[in-house]
């Protein structure tokens, strides 16, 4: 299940632009949504989580993959 679980304080604004980010289902879609990639952190060899700044650069997004 893709769930937002915001951390800290996050004006609405912002909020709403980041449910957009629980949607996508691939990288590529997560890269076009964002463009700024700022790490990946390998958790093992399955598992990667991706960190993004959000287009408005407000706040950073990270997408737990496998």
């Amino acid at each position: 299940m893709r769930s937002l679980r915001p951390v800290g304080s996050i004006d609405d604004a912002t909020l709403a632009r980041l449910a957009l980010a629980a949607r996508p289902d691939t990288l590529e879609e997560v890269l076009r949504w964002s463009a700024d990639l700022v790490d990946v952190i390998v958790q093992d060899e399955f598992t990667h989580d991706v960190i993004v700044r959000e287009p408005a650069g407000r706040a950073f997004v990270v997408f737990d993959t496998t």
